[in-house]
């Protein structure tokens, strides 16, 4: 394979932004792990003392990722999220006012690899998420296994990050006063598996306990697309059926994460590697759906709501697919 290697005359915005999205990259691939073996090997020499100190604090804080987070505002406005913003680039973009007395629960589609238009658009202010939606708070679920790792939950939780569990988000949706706004990429790690240039698809039509949330916290309901999430990165065919697919399956239900053999190009060359590719993520959000509060909803109250957020998620794609090149013949796969 011939190796295309990047020019020596990059400008220094440019390598900024691949500086801050190997960063980034590598805090979604490896930091966890890090933490976890910078703990253990502490533990052992004579700065033992930090990780005693620190389990105390963790025994402490143990409840905080259920109950808010903490994110840090300042954190979420660095120079450095718009450099990695400006990669790609990534824009979100605004169908409808959103009232900040409300709560909402926003549905992010597609998951892609590593929902690199739902951290930067919900989790920095690097889109400008505030001043499109003035009064709001965003919260982006996260699997719950990663604020198991110490020292890495402190950092995620800056970032406003919150585990998807049911907990974790009826304490935010049940704030009084609204203006909360609980972001869930609905397809999950599945739907990860399925993220390569060009698909649509789409894992909703048996994902309703986001709209059992919604029904049961009176949370209005928001669809969101995000065009492009799938064009960053290709990944290895691994179709249905196949030994490879079903490996990857197997893993996810006992490991709660998805494993899908992706890559793109490199730092200083555009051949291979684990940076994602240049290309635009144009985050969409549509008009909410309102919801009426409902604390013992019933099947045909679910299936109801579930399929108008079908329908209206549907529409905002068909509506917007062809300003950012989807074919006019490609259309939503619900899986």
């Amino acid at each position: 394979m011939k190796i295309h290697f990047a020019p020596a005359d990059v400008p220094l915005d440019r390598r900024l932004q691949t500086a801050s999205v190997l960063q980034w990259v590598f805090c979604f691939l490896g930091l966890a792990p890090c933490c976890i073996v910078l703990f253990l090997y502490l533990l052992f020499t004579r700065f033992w003392i930090i990780c005693v100190l620190y389990a105390i604090w963790w025994y402490i804080d143990w409840d905080t990722p259920s109950q808010g987070g903490r994110k840090v505002p300042l954190l979420c406005r660095m120079r450095l999220w718009e450099y990695m913003r400006d990669y790609f680039p990534i824009k979100l973009v605004k169908t409808a006012d959103l009232d900040p007395r409300q709560n909402y629960v926003l549905g992010f589609h597609p998951h892609g690899i590593l929902v690199a238009g739902a951290f930067t658009n919900f989790c920095t202010e690097a889109t400008g998420f505030s001043k499109l939606f003035p009064g709001l708070k965003s919260n982006l679920l996260m699997l719950p296994l990663w604020f198991r790792a110490p020292f890495f939950r402190d950092y995620i939780m800056c970032a406003g990050l919150v585990p998807s569990d049911k907990e974790s988000a009826k304490y935010l949706l049940q704030r009084k006063g609204g203006g909360n706004a609980v972001v869930i990429a609905v397809g999950g790690a599945p739907e990860a598996l399925d993220a390569r240039p060009g698909d649509c698809t789409v894992h909703l039509a048996n994902k309703k306990g986001f709209i059992k949330l919604a029904l049961e916290n009176g949370a209005h309901l928001v669809p969101i697309y995000s065009f492009g999430e799938n064009e960053v990165f290709d990944q290895v065919e691994n179709p249905r059926g196949t030994w490879l697919r079903s490996i990857q399956e197997h893993l996810q239900s006992f490991m709660g994460v998805s494993l899908p053999l992706f890559h793109a190009r490199g730092v200083f060359q555009y051949s291979f590697g684990l940076m994602p590719y240049r290309k635009p993520i144009n985050t969409v959000v549509g008009r909410p759906i309102k919801v009426e509060k409902n604390e013992k909803p019933t099947a045909e109250d679910l299936n109801t709501l579930h399929q108008l957020y079908m329908d209206e998620l549907t529409r905002l794609f068909e509506e917007h697919k062809g300003n950012y090149g989807i074919p006019e013949d490609s259309h939503l796969v619900y899986l």
